[in-house]
């Protein structure tokens, strides 16, 4: 059985969640989200919301979360927010504020 829980809108870049991803992935949920919770990275805090997210939904669901595993995380990207900068001599930059869908599946067993 599969548990899915999604974020969408993330104020992160997919390519920064993604340093972080390759480290749970697989992993059983007690150990990820341990290893989650000592990672110093800001994507660390945000995946580890997520994973309990879908480890309450599993307990909806009538699952037994200490069978779970992490199958899956992705991270897609999102809409880019774009914002100014002024620059010297008139001129100006622009700054994108890029945005990422993050979605954790757990799977009973990873076979």
């Amino acid at each position: 059985m599969e548990v899915k829980a999604v974020l969408r809108y993330a104020r992160i870049s997919p390519q920064k969640v993604r340093k972080v991803i390759g480290a749970v992935k697989g992993q059983p949920v007690e150990r990820g989200l341990n290893m989650l919770k000592f990672m110093p990275q800001k994507g660390a805090g945000i995946l580890e919301k997520i994973v309990r997210s879908a480890v309450a939904n599993a307990e909806q669901m009538d699952i037994d979360v200490d069978s779970l595993a992490i199958r899956n995380i992705v991270a897609d990207q999102g809409p880019t927010l774009k914002r100014f900068k002024a620059r010297a001599r008139g001129r100006g930059t622009r700054i994108l504020k890029r945005t990422s869908h993050i979605t954790v599946t757990l799977a009973e067993d990873l076979a």
